[in-house]
This record gives structure tokens, sequence and C-alpha cells, in this order.
């Protein structure tokens, strides 16, 4: 079993280029393979195999944190540079909307699912003590409104035991997991599915002729030069995001420790804030024109070696191991998406603002801008501000959700 970091990236980018060269093979087995399991798909599912058959162990490997801390804010900024900003307002309200009723649909869909278990199958999990399943259940709601930092301040907040608190991680992994990879694979047909919904296009498709047109403006041939300056920005962008977080998070984990609620004790919260905040500015200026020298195919290769990494980490044989919980975070996963497509049906909402508004509720930050990018780049950075608006509000959302938890416990 392999354990080094070094021997794992080496074979997650040879598995990534076999994905890609086979991708554009003209044989009618890797063409059909193709069209039905996407190429994004392939890159996120593919190497958690390495996992399941023992073939790796990257339980104590660093390359998660890599990629989350580097690549993906220098993707982040790379994505935000590039895009017409003015043009995201034309998206209107209604992915806000669908935002907060993803949210909301968690909050209740946790209490419903535990009610239904009090009449079906009381005696299916416990009820009292750290490790009762309601516990847990009110960390899960903070990962899944927020983040593992909103998470994390639950388990403080109810004093759940470690037992459960460990399950609802795992569970948290698993569902996040395989619902990304359900979105993933829906971008592929999103077009078809809104003209089943009769949603309404019109303003994702201003958004993406906008940016179409930032595309097509005598796009240049990029040299070594180009490449240079494409990386200098995204990775000085980064590092200063590092930079403010190093000050921030022990400022006011010393000066304001109640603010942990609001995620700024959280140094991956002020990475994404800061990268964010600098790359907006950025576009606004000429390094908005690093798009017409290949910034997005840069940033392309980024993204993909960070869907890979997360990929790693899924390990679908856990499920195995704690059935009933992942029954109920099925039937809880299964409330949050009818709040989304009911009120995605409503508003006549594209498929892609209902996907992106779940996988801001569900992924966070650091999964949000991929699903936005399958749909389109454009949506980046209406991901990550949503993402971050989950962070601040999460703990008090997901702090209701066990209240309401509570409320639901027999006796």
């Amino acid at each position: 079993m392999v354990t080094a970091d070094p021997i794992i990236f080496g074979l997650v980018v040879a598995l990534l280029g076999l994905i890609f060269y086979t991708s554009k093979l003209a044989h009618p087995f890797w063409q059909r393979i193709y069209r039905y399991i996407p190429v994004m798909v392939m890159c996120y599912f593919l190497p958690s195999l390495f996992n399941a058959f023992g073939l790796v162990d990257s339980s104590d490997s660093q390359l998660a944190t890599i990629a989350s801390r580097y690549l993906m804010p220098a993707c982040l900024c790379l994505l935000v540079i590039s895009v017409d900003l003015k043009a995201i307002r034309k998206l209107g309200p209604k992915i806000l909307l669908l935002f907060f009723s993803g949210g909301f649909g968690v909050i209740i869909g946790g209490p419903l699912v535990l009610y239904l278990f009090t009449i079906f199958a009381p005696e299916a999990i416990a009820w009292d003590g750290a490790d009762a399943a309601w516990r847990g259940m009110a960390t899960l709601a903070g990962n899944w409104v927020g983040g593992t930092a909103n998470q994390l301040a639950m388990k403080e907040v109810f004093a759940v035991g470690d037992g459960i608190f460990s399950i609802m991680v795992t569970v948290n992994v698993v569902f996040s997991a395989l619902w990304m990879s359900f979105l993933l694979y829906c971008a592929n047909y999103d077009e078809y599915i809104d003209n089943k919904l009769g949603a309404d296009r019109s303003g994702l498709i201003k958004l993406q002729q906008s940016v179409s047109a930032t595309e097509t403006q005598s796009a240049l041939i990029p040299e070594l030069r180009d490449y240079m300056l494409i990386f200098a920005v995204a990775f000085s962008v980064t590092g200063l995001g590092h930079g403010v977080a190093d000050i921030m998070v022990p400022f006011f984990a010393r000066e304001y420790p109640a603010s942990a609620k609001f995620s700024f004790t959280s140094e991956f919260f002020w990475i994404v804030v800061v990268v964010t905040c600098i790359s907006v500015l950025l576009s606004y200026t000429k390094a908005r024109r690093l798009e017409l020298v290949g910034a997005s195919k840069v940033s392309s290769v980024m993204l993909y070696f960070l869907i890979a990494i997360m990929g790693l980490k899924m390990d679908i044989s856990a499920i195995a191991d704690f059935p009933i919980y992942f029954i109920m975070g099925f039937m809880w996963l299964a409330v949050h998406a009818a709040f989304i497509i009911v009120v995605g049906v409503l508003t006549r909402s594209p498929l892609a603002y209902m996907a992106i508004a779940s996988q801001c509720n569900l992924g966070g930050a650091a999964s949000s801008p991929i699903v936005a990018v399958a749909f389109h780049k454009a949506f980046a950075p209406v991901a990550v501000l949503l993402s971050v608006l989950g962070y601040a509000l999460a703990t008090y959302m997901a702090w209701i959700c066990g209240e309401l938890l509570r409320l639901v416990v027999p006796g």
C-alpha cells in the first residue's frame, strides 16, 4: 500500500492524463463511456478506487491540505479576474432565494427525518448521552449549511461524543462526494433539463455571451512571459491571502473569541475572503487581460488537480459500516433537494442556479466553484460569495436545527 505523497500524487496525475487521453479517442467504446460519464465525474470518482482497492492509504496525506490551501485559492483567483462581474448582477435574486431555500431544507430536514425514526424505528439509533443521534445530526447540519469549522463549533455547543461525531463526519464526506458527482453529471445535460422544466435561461445566456465576447477578443498565443505572469498573479494573491489569515486568525481568537461562530477564527475563511476580494478588484484592471493568453486554461489544470485530490478522499465502502446513519443522511439530503427543486421550478430557475445553490450549502467554498465551473466558469465568483455567506450564517442556522432536533427526542 502506497503512503508517500509524491507517489500518490504521481498516480493521480497519471490517472488524469489517462482520462483526458481516452476522452478524445475515436473508438466507439470510449465515446460511449464519456457520453454517459463526463470527464469531470471521471476525474472525481476514479481516484477513490485507489483507496477502495487498497492501492494507497491517504489517511495521513497532506495532498488535500495543499490542494485546498494553494491550488484552490490560485485557481479561484484566475477564475474571478477573468469574469465580467457586472454581468453577474444580471442573474437576479433567484439564486440567492434558492441558496436560502436549500439551507432551510437542511434545518427542517434533519428534525423531520429524526421524527420519522421516532415513529418507525426508534430502536435503531441512540437517543441519550453524548453519542445520541440528534447531537451528531446537529454537527452535520453545521457542515451542510456552512463548513467544517461550523461542524466543529456545533460539536462543542451540543457536547457531542467522539463516536457519533466520527460517524457524522463520514456521512458528510460520503454524501457530499456522491451529491457533487451527481451535480457534475447533471451539468452535462443542463440545457435539456432546463427545456423540460421550462426554465428561464435569459440571465444565464446573457452572462455566457458576455464571457464569450471577452474570450473572443483578439486571443493571443501565450508566451513564456504570459505564463509566468499568470502564475505570479495567482500565487502572489494566494500568498497574500495566507498572510492576512496569519494575522487575523490569532487576533480574533485572542481578542474576540466569540467571533468563532462567524468563522472569523478559521484560516480557510480568511484565505477565501481575501483572495476573492483582491481578485474582484483585479478584474477591473489590466490583469483581466490574462484571460486572452490562457488564464482560464491554467486555472482548469489546477481545478482538475483539485477535483482528483478531493476524489482521493472519497470512500464509498464506508457506507457499509454505519448503514442506519447513511439511510438518515440520504433522507435528509432528499429533503434539502426537494426544497431546492420546488423553489427552482416555481421561480423557473435554470438547473445551474439550483446546483450551485445546493453545493454552496453542502460543499462550501472548497467545492462549490468546481460545480459552478461545470456549468460555466462565470459562475465561480457567485459560488464563492454564497459559500462565504453560508459560513457567516451557518452557526446560527445549525444551532436552530440542533434545538429542533432536541425537541424531537422522545420523552
